[in-house]
This record gives structure tokens, C-alpha cells and sequence, in this order.
């Protein structure tokens, strides 16, 4: 898939509790190009005398009608933290789309299950909304450790249906989300997961259990985001893979988990 550099405007900020920013832009000068869910972007960090690297985030949502894309950032650095000084009508310049995205459906029949934990919700709202338009019905399960960092709800309930879990028990069933009574109560037929490594770890182990397709998105540390730089290297059965070109999806039985 063909990759832009494009100096997108930003067209709403709406900052999400104390770590999370939701990012809303458009591309002023044409359509924006064809993307995938689960595929990534490179933006550009142009506040930040301490950061030379663009940071690669997750495409959240896609418009084709409004012709907008969104980003869901966590603040977890100078690089990241630069993103909260955008207002609207500012420019931000990213490469994408980058990556390889998760598997759709091969029927609106298909029961999917989307597994995220703290941003890594992120991508799953786009495969939902794709996964609608070809009039499927996913199952969102997200987990997060309090009421408070569970984002966006509302956005994921008009996709599909929303299972929650919080370590608390603020919200939905307490504890993680390989221990939601729906894995028990309920048949699938492929997973999607991305979030922290042992949260993908365990359901790996869950779906091969239960003979179940699974693909997880990683979240290797990524520098250049093109395969140059070999910053995210990840040992595979075919052996060393970047993850920001062979991935960052990969279905489980590649991974030498």
C-alpha cells in the first residue's frame, strides 16, 4: 500500500482525563488515502526541542464522508506530551498509512471479538466501524484498571456490543479481561487483540486453547516506522521481522510466544 506524507490539519482536540488526547484532523489539500484497521502513523513532533523522531500511533478512526482521521494518544513522553499543545486549525504532519492491519471478516455471519486494554483500545474502534459498514455485529471487550480509563464508550456501544472489565471493579466484571464471563458464555470465530504484552500473551494462550484464530497488534519500540532502522525487531518462525513493516499485526502462530 502506497504511503503519504501529509501535512494534515488538526480539526478538534479533546483531551480524554489526564493522559489520554483524542486528535481530529483532515487532509486540506484532497482525499485522505485508503487505510486498513490496525494500521499506524508516524507523526511528526514539531513542539519539542528534546524529540528528533516521529512517534508512530495507531489510526483510531476513519471518515471517508468527512474525510477525517483520528489519533487516540497516551502521554507517555516529552514526544507525546508535545501532542497537547495542539489547537484547531494546527498542522500535523504524518506518514501513513504504515503497516499491515488486522483480517476483516469473511462474512457479516462471522462472530469477532476485539480485546484491547488501556490504549490499546485505539484501533479496535476503527475495525469496528468497518466491520459495521459491511453489516457485521462485533463484540468489543476492554479492559482498563478504573471507571475513569475506560475512553470512549459511547463511540464502541454504536459499533458493536461492549463488554468491560476494570481491576477495581468500578465498571463492568473486576479483573482483567481474560477473565470476562463472555469468553466462557459465548462462541467465536477469530479474536483481535492489542494492548499491554502479558494481556496479549494470555489471550493468545486463551484462543489457542479454544482453537480460536487470533492476531494481536505489538507495540514494539519504533523509530523510523519504514523497516530501516530495525529499532522493532521481533524474533519470529521466519525469523527476525520488523514489526512497523511485517506488522505490527501478526497472527499469534508467527509469534514465538
Amino acid at each position: 500500500m502506497k504511503k503519504y506524507v501529509l501535512d494534515l490539519r488538526v480539526t478538534s482536540v479533546e483531551c480524554l482525563g489526564d493522559r489520554f488526547l483524542l486528535l481530529v484532523t483532515t487532509n486540506p489539500d484532497g482525499p485522505l488515502p485508503e487505510m486498513a484497521p490496525g494500521q499506524f502513523a508516524q507523526l511528526r513532533i514539531d513542539d519539542s526541542k528534546d524529540t528528533f523522531l516521529r512517534r508512530p500511533i495507531s489510526l483510531h478512526s476513519f471518515d471517508r464522508d468527512k474525510n477525517e482521521v483520528s489519533f487516540l494518544v497516551q502521554k507517555a513522553g516529552k514526544g507525546t506530551a508535545s501532542l497537547w499543545e495542539k489547537r484547531p486549525g494546527s498542522t500535523l504532519n504524518a506518514i501513513l498509512p504504515l503497516g499491515n492491519g488486522f483480517t476483516m471478516p469473511e462474512s457479516s455471519d462471522q462472530r469477532i471479538l476485539l480485546v484491547g486494554g488501556g490504549v490499546g483500545i485505539a484501533p479496535l474502534l476503527f475495525m469496528g466501524a468497518e466491520m459495521q459498514r459491511m453489516g457485521a455485529r462485533p463484540a468489543f471487550l476492554l479492559g482498563a484498571r478504573s471507571k475513569s480509563d475506560l475512553l470512549r464508550l459511547d463511540a464502541y456501544r454504536a459499533c458493536g456490543d461492549v463488554y468491560l472489565t476494570t481491576e477495581d471493579g468500578s465498571e463492568g466484571e473486576k479483573g482483567f479481561v481474560t477473565q470476562h464471563s463472555v469468553l466462557q458464555n459465548e462462541k467465536f470465530d477469530r479474536i483481535a487483540v492489542c494492548g499491554p504484552k502479558p494481556m496479549m500473551l494470555a489471550m493468545a494462550s486463551y484462543a489457542k486453547s479454544k482453537n480460536i484464530p487470533c492476531e494481536v497488534s505489538l507495540e514494539n519500540m519504533m523509530a523510523c516506522g519504514l523497516g530501516a532502522c530495525l529499532c522493532c525487531v521481533e524474533d519470529t518462525t521466519e525469523g527476525n521481522v520488523c514489526v512497523c513493516k511485517e506488522g505490527p499485526v501478526f497472527d499469534i502462530e508467527r509469534l514465538k510466544w
